[in-house]
């Protein structure tokens, strides 16, 4: 009796120390860097009430102190562990060089490292690592060993079964899956994020966006790998039998089949597996691939727009490098737009199970692919044979559905992401009118795209205005906060080259400052940038072939969720993942405001990358290094 006594003294002893321990005051920064022409600050996380701090600029080359200035006005509080805030502003330093901030006063404070230097300098390395994320996801023969040790892999997609869409219950699959033919060829493209599935709806969206990326910017590399996910896409796509296959592998399973989510491996172990039909793993090696409906049927109008916004941008990028991939790439987005739903619209075509990406709206996504089409139609020589040669008809009908989406009742005003392609679209088509003099037929005006982004930003400057990081979205309920604040960034610059307005630049530095470091944990979200950046990320190629220290071999350029407000559906260490080496959560004692971060593989709400994120950080650092 008097052993389990001692034992639980101590046990208390234990807690009480931990809870008595001094809590410390932090400075948050984005660790990246400021280009020297913009503004800079820093934001001091303080455990008690701060008056009359002020804190020095520390050049790292000499150790001598370039900056003195007092801390602003306290600016509201984070949670219980840290009542007050304060702005540390030093935009007044612009030389070129390497720094920290020093804090003094009641709660003193170092910051990170950060580099003052020019757009190019610090974010163009950015843009190239979100294009090595994209490299690591590449599917079949087509892979780079120098990048995580990778393999070919899942081989057999090339002669793939097809298959009717599968029938779920949430994420329980029902039954058994009913075969329609084969084999056709599905082979490549990129892994959707940590598991090894293939979506029309997410390569589409990432593959578009990359595209633009290369097109506005000039960026050859974006351009060669946009290339890797269309030529995957045109497989998904036959365009003699006017089929649409939208997904390769079954994620979610039963007790008769097993599914991708069910293990944990490097993509290579797919293709040495023995197994036959009738085994419970068979789909794991001989990938089924799933069919949207009939030969010619009409397409779900999400798939379609993105599907043709993609194709066509293939062709503006590609027309004088490559015309008859180009006009492969034309064709293909002409017909497909032609066979977009537009009444008695249902549960919207993303994935199955639905429950993976519940998308609910459309005419975005058709505003965006007839303003890409009208681009790639408008541009000159044409291929013979194609459903549409006037410009005018898809300018049309790109105004049209802009006019839709914004009279939506389903435009929730969203940043650029998977779910809302809004900003892009209307950024495109606002292009299109201005440059195009014949009006005749078209639905919408230049300021009335320009007053809906302004809208979007409008709220979300409004939320950022009252959060001590300047975060313009809603802590909860919310998910995948930093692709939305990726976005926001991006649609502030969309709109300043709409309108010449600036009132929104301080805004989007907001957000990209917190992506890259100036938030509650410290730690930016994007893998190798900064100091504190995700190291034991749910990515099974990263967590299998890489380091979990955060020193190479790493997953650079992955960008991850971030703070999440819903953990339900975290279950812990995944049966064969390495476990994350550091014990104890780093972060904890930083969440608030309702929402958690955790840097740790079970923890994929906060910590997995995906397509859909990494490309928005690419074309973010691209405008960033144009500026």
């Amino acid at each position: 009796m008097l052993a389990v006594w001692l034992v639980a003294l101590l046990v208390f002893n234990a807690v009480w120390s931990r809870a008595a321990e001094p809590v410390s005051a932090q400075v948050r920064l984005n660790q990246v860097g400021f280009a020297s022409v913009e503004s800079k600050s820093a934001i001091l996380l303080a455990p008690g009430v701060e008056k009359g701090a002020t804190f020095n600029v520390v050049d790292n080359a000499n150790g001598k102190s370039v900056f003195t200035a007092a801390a602003g006005a306290e600016g509201g509080a984070w949670s219980k562990a840290f009542p007050a805030t304060y702005s540390l502003d030093f935009s007044a330093v612009k030389a070129t060089g390497e720094y920290h901030l020093e804090v003094g006063g009641a709660w003193p404070a170092r910051s990170p490292n950060f580099r003052v230097d020019s757009a190019v300098a610090l974010y163009a390395p950015l843009a190239a690592h979100a294009l090595f994320f994209f490299r690591a996801q590449h599917d079949g023969a087509n892979v780079d060993a120098e990048v995580l040790h990778r393999k070919p892999s899942h081989l057999a997609d090339a002669t793939a079964s097809v298959y009717a869409p599968p029938i779920y219950r949430k994420t329980k699959l029902l039954g058994a899956l009913k075969k329609l033919g084969g084999p056709i060829d599905v082979s490549g493209g990129w892994f959707d994020a940590a598991d090894y599935l293939k979506f029309v709806h997410t390569t589409s969206f990432s593959a578009g966006v990359m595209l633009f990326t290369a097109r506005q910017f000039s960026n050859a590399a974006a351009a060669s790998e946009a290339r890797h996910g269309l030529e995957w896409l045109l497989k998904m796509w036959d365009q003699k039998s006017r089929t649409l296959y939208y997904q390769v592998g079954i994620g979610d399973g039963n007790d008769s089949i097993r599914g991708d989510h069910d293990f944990w491996r490097l993509p290579e172990a797919d293709d040495q597996r023995d197994t036959h039909p009738g085994d419970d793993e068979y789909f794991v090696k001989f990938r089924p691939v799933f069919r949207a409906g009939a030969p010619g049927t009409l397409v779900s109008p999400n798939i379609a727009g993105r599907m043709s916004a993609a194709l066509a941008l293939g062709f503006q990028v590609f027309q004088k490098s490559d015309a008859a991939f180009a006009h492969r790439c034309l064709l293909a987005a002409q017909t497909i737009f032609d066979l977009a739903q537009t009444e008695k619209v249902g549960e919207l075509l993303t994935a199955s199970p639905h429950e993976y990406y519940p998308e609910t709206e459309w005419r975005d996504d058709l505003e965006w692919g007839a303003a890409e089409l009208f681009f790639a139609t408008n541009a000159g020589a044409l291929p013979e044979g194609l459903p549409h040669a006037d410009a005018q008809f898809y300018l049309r009908k790109s105004a049209h559905w802009a006019k839709a989406n914004i009279a939506s009742a389903n435009h929730a005003g969203e940043s650029l992401n998977l779910y809302d392609v809004s900003a892009l679209a209307h950024f495109e088509l606002h292009r299109a009118l201005k440059g195009e003099a014949s009006r005749s037929g078209v639905e919408v005006t230049e300021a009335a795209l320009a007053a809906d982004l302004k809208a979007t930003l409008g709220a979300a400057a409004k939320r950022s205005a009252s959060d001590p990081f300047g975060l313009g979205l809603a802590y909860t309920p919310s998910n995948d906060l930093v692709p939305h604040a990726l976005g926001l960034a991006i649609t502030a610059a969309f709109y300043k080259e709409m309108t010449g307005d600036l009132a929104y630049d301080h805004f989007a530095q907001s957000q990209r400052d917190w992506v890259l470091g100036k938030n509650a944990w410290g730690t930016t979200f994007v893998v190798g940038a900064g100091s504190v950046f995700p190291k034991c990320i749910d990515h099974q190629i990263a967590n299998l072939s890489g380091h979990l220290d955060g020193t190479p071999p790493l997953l650079r350029g992955a960008v991850v969720d971030g703070p999440a407000s819903d953990l339900s559906g975290v279950d812990g260490l995944p049966e064969g993942a390495r476990p994350n080496p550091v014990k104890n959560d780093a972060f904890q004692h930083f969440n608030g405001k309702g929402v958690q971060y955790r840097d740790d593989v079970g923890f994929w709400p906060t910590v997995e990358p995906a397509l859909d994120y990494t490309v928005l950080s690419l074309l973010l650092f691209a405008q960033q290094v144009s500026r």
